[in-house]
């Protein structure tokens, strides 16, 4: 059976979102996290972190695109200096990004109901420590809400 991508799908993900204590829900195509492509959507919504993180696999780029909704995404350098920002919005100049391996980076819901499809390489391997930008707090830190909004400046 073929998985229609529609805006029910998308509503349905964000509305999962908003629920969820994470305030993000993905929905995966890849039957496994063994499997050697992984596709998903991803639904994000405003104040959800993603820690900046790279992955150093050269297997593992990812491929992001905006389907609704607005994305923030930043590229650091290895100390947490911004090299780039970009903004991704269904139907505007800029609908997605091709991330190479071994860049740091966070994305981060700039409007409700902001969902993306990403694809990248299997299987699914943990971030290991290497990995996880080392200037930027982790997940569940106090730190997290002061840092995200200096990331939501960026963007105003």
């Amino acid at each position: 059976m073929i998985t229609p991508i529609n805006q029910q799908l998308l509503k349905k993900l964000s509305m999962e979102a908003i629920a969820s204590p994470r305030r993000r829900k993905n929905h995966n195509f890849h039957e496994n996290s063994e499997a050697q492509t992984h596709r998903l959507l991803n639904a994000i919504e405003p104040n959800s972190y993603v820690m900046p993180h790279k992955h150093n696999d050269p297997n593992k780029g990812e491929t992001i695109i905006c389907l609704s909704g607005k994305l923030g995404l930043i590229v650091f350098d290895s100390t947490g200096n911004v090299e780039q920002k970009l903004t991704l919005e269904a139907d505007s100049e800029t609908v997605g990004v091709d991330i190479p391996y071994g860049t740091f980076h966070t994305v981060f819901a700039l409007k409700n109901g902001t969902v993306f499809f990403e694809a990248k390489a299997g299987p699914f391997v943990p971030l290991k420590a290497e990995e996880q930008a080392p200037w930027a707090p982790a997940e569940g830190d106090d730190s997290v809400t002061n840092y995200l909004a200096t990331l939501y400046a960026m963007f105003d």
